[in-house]
């Protein structure tokens, strides 16, 4: 199986503009990259398909390089709906500062075939306007640009000359790379398909006389089985920043991924080789319950992404919330465990009966009673048969937290 075959297996590849020629070229290293705009301070798990793409690249001896988009986030990439709102200079260069340290996790910098990260805004900054417009600008047609998908969506609702300029200001990017790190690749997202067969044009167009062989290729974007967006939990999305997502939430939400989703997530965002997959994708058949292929993508992505320690950290809380030893946790795995579990505040001295109640764990007395007497009730991970306990700063975790548990998987959080 070719490089490009197990990209294919693995449902990374969408569209290339050229697979025989590419099919070729990959025979020797090639240059390639992939752009991420800094549009926030933080990259998600909707970028981990392209970043640990440019990994596989170089793993399999060819030389990835990471652009960050500087001057491009200033601009903003046309979506299918409405314009986006300019962040200033200051937000973007933050930005681009985060998750240039975000990424240098992924790939190796070291090596024969090390990875290499510029910034466009280094070379479009210093651009003037008049070079912009004669020397770029003339090599694209209109209507070509026009019946790209990006900008064809929005001639109704309109799009501002702007967010028009950010296929061509891409293009300029990989004309850039091109010419001074002999950059033939560039990789993409579905949606980018426009902005990546722009470039190549472009290339055709100022370097005609070489005649260079570029190439564009795109993946899917990754969608549930029941095709909703994939990368977001409760709404919310999962962010590659420790301090936005804990290793825990991290954790949990791979692990948590639906036995239908499973098999695709792991093709395409574990390194882990044809042959583990097909394995783990036999256990996801055959013993479902024991969620082999959810634990192993969610451990490989954690560890990627926060380290031994986080990882350690993520499985420390899983066990402990599993056999409601809330004692083995740290403060800030308490912290982490029940972020989104329900808070009370509480005096000290209060009868565990009425705190049951303030909390809304029990909706009487009368029920209350009952979740006590019949041992459904944990403090701090040990079991409370007596009507008449009282909370005190002594059951604290940390001079201010009490972890509740009724049943097996209902928390409530007091401080007292």
């Amino acid at each position: 199986m070719t490089f490009l075959d197990e990209l294919n297996w693995r449902g990374l590849i969408k569209d290339v503009t050229d697979l025989e020629g590419l099919t070729e070229r990959l025979k020797t290293p090639i240059t390639c990259y992939c752009g991420f705009d800094p549009t926030a301070d933080s990259l998600h798990v909707g970028h981990l398909q392209q970043i640990l793409l440019l990994k596989r690249y170089q793993s399999a001896g060819h030389h990835p390089i990471i652009l960050i988009g500087g001057a491009t986030g200033m601009i903003g990439d046309p979506r299918m709906t409405s314009e986006r709102k300019l962040l200033t200079i200051e937000d973007v260069r933050y930005n681009a500062e985060c998750i240039r340290e975000q990424l240098a996790h992924f790939l190796s910098f070291e090596g024969e075939n090390k990875a290499i990260m510029v910034n466009n805004y280094d070379w479009l900054s210093k651009m003037n306007v008049i070079d912009y417009l004669r020397d770029y600008g003339k090599c694209l047609n209109i209507s070509y640009m026009l019946a790209k998908d990006a900008v064809a969506s929005r001639l109704e609702t309109g799009i501002s000359y702007t967010e028009f300029s950010y296929m061509l200001l891409q293009s300029i990017d990989f004309l850039h790379l091109y010419k001074n790190y002999n950059c033939q690749l560039q990789i993409g997202g579905s949606d980018q398909w426009g902005n990546l067969t722009c470039g190549c044009e472009l290339i055709r167009k100022v370097e005609s006389e070489s005649c260079p062989r570029v190439f564009g290729v795109t993946s899917p974007l990754i969608t549930k089985s029941d095709g909703s967006k994939f990368g977001k939990s409760e709404g919310q999305n999962v962010w590659l920043d420790p301090e936005q997502t804990s290793a825990y939430e991290f954790y949990q939400f791979f692990f948590n991924i639906a036995d239908n989703d499973i098999v695709n997530m792991l093709k395409r965002l574990s390194m882990k080789s044809v042959e583990e997959i097909e394995a783990l994708a036999v256990k996801v058949e055959t013993e479902p319950h024991l969620r082999a292929a959810q634990r192993a993508l969610a451990e490989e992505l954690t560890e990627l992404v926060h380290g031994k320690e986080g990882l350690k950290s993520a499985l420390n809380i899983t066990q402990a919330l599993f056999d409601g030893n809330i004692k083995d946790l740290t403060g800030k795995e308490i912290k982490d465990a029940f972020k989104d579990a329900d808070k009370t505040e509480i005096e000290e001295n209060i009868l565990l009966i009425d705190a049951l109640i303030a909390s809304k764990a029990a909706s009487s007395k009368r029920e209350a009673r009952e979740f006590i007497s019949n041992g459904s009730i944990s403090i701090n991970g040990e079991r409370c048969t007596a009507l008449e306990k009282v909370l005190t700063r002594g059951d604290t975790l940390d001079g201010q937290t009490i972890v509740v548990r009724k049943g097996k998987k209902s928390y409530f959080i007091f401080k007292v």
